[in-house]
């Protein structure tokens, strides 16, 4: 087993994306982005997309290669990095991957449980629900349709609620009856280095970035996805809050301050889904990308 993949994770706004591409001309390797939220070609300043001349630093794989019209799953992006990494070991021993999205982390690191299909209707019928009667009417349903998942899920993350109602309303079976401790064997080994901070450092990353995009031009794009709204994609931060804005439900100042206090809270979620792998090496945000390079060449 001489493939390594070399994982960088982290907050958002932590820099993960600037370390990523260090090691990447170091290694003379390329990238797979395994942010889920980057995915989507209509969906670029929200989800900070990296710049262009940040791509044309080191090839980048699973940038913007979905529309928001596309029924596009972790198990979908599972099986098409697997066959990207396939390809990429015949000609590089060492890839990197870099995400805030912890589930679809895993998928390429450990594998997923294995879910039945169901019928994409549901789907758009929970996200209609969403935004019709908010997210607690999610965590109410989920509360009855899968009590055990309901105890540990984050019920502040709409996209697991509905990815769990969606399997027990379309099966008739609780999501917790699908999910097996077992992890299915990889041809490469994994390497994972995390970005941290201080609390307040991170907030204050998460605020100027927040302020940035609306300078970029937030707004317009998310003006310009409105008729979009009740797809899966745009069930996120950053864009639900200003569609409230131009349904008039908030002013434009509040909205703003809320995509902040969304984003500081996905940074907290993010941090206590990668805290549970004891194996990371973790550094802080400010460490140089040379001491790093050269403790993963100690390692290697």
């Amino acid at each position: 087993m001489n493939e390594l993949l070399i994982s960088v994770i982290g907050p958002t706004a932590i820099g993960k994306t600037k370390l990523a591409i260090e090691l990447a001309k170091h290694f003379k390797t390329e990238i797979i982005s395994a942010d889920s939220r980057q995915f989507y070609k209509e969906m670029n300043i929200g989800t900070a997309v990296p710049a262009d001349d940040e791509l044309s630093q080191a090839p980048h794989h699973f940038i913007q290669h979905r529309s928001i019209q596309d029924d596009y799953s972790v198990g979908d992006f599972e099986r098409e990095a697997l066959n990207r990494l396939d390809t990429l070991y015949q000609k590089k021993d060492i890839v990197i991957m870099v995400g805030g999205s912890g589930l679809y982390i895993n998928a390429v690191t450990k594998g997923l449980d294995n879910f039945p299909k169901v019928n994409a209707e549901i789907r758009l019928e929970l996200n209609k629900r969403l935004d019709k009667n908010g997210i607690s009417s999610l965590q109410e349903l989920l509360k009855t349709e899968d009590f055990e998942y309901y105890k540990k899920v984050d019920l502040n993350n709409p996209h697991r609620l509905v990815r769990a109602l969606e399997i027990c309303i379309g099966t008739g079976r609780p999501y917790s009856s699908f999910l097996k401790s077992e992890k299915k064997k990889r041809r490469f080994k994994t390497i994972t280095i995390g970005l941290t901070a201080e609390r307040q450092t991170i907030y204050d990353r998460i605020n100027q970035r927040v302020g940035l995009m609306v300078s970029e031009g937030l707004i317009e794009e998310v003006r310009n996805l409105i008729d979009y709204q009740h797809l899966n994609a745009l069930q996120t931060v950053g864009y639900r809050e200003l569609f409230n804005y131009f349904k008039g439900d908030w002013s434009l100042e509040f909205a703003i301050s809320e995509i902040q206090k969304n984003t500081r809270r996905f940074a907290k979620r993010q941090m206590t889904w990668f805290k549970k792998n004891e194996q990371t090496l973790w550094y802080e945000f400010d460490t140089s990308s040379t001491q790093i390079q050269n403790d993963i060449e100690k390692l290697l």
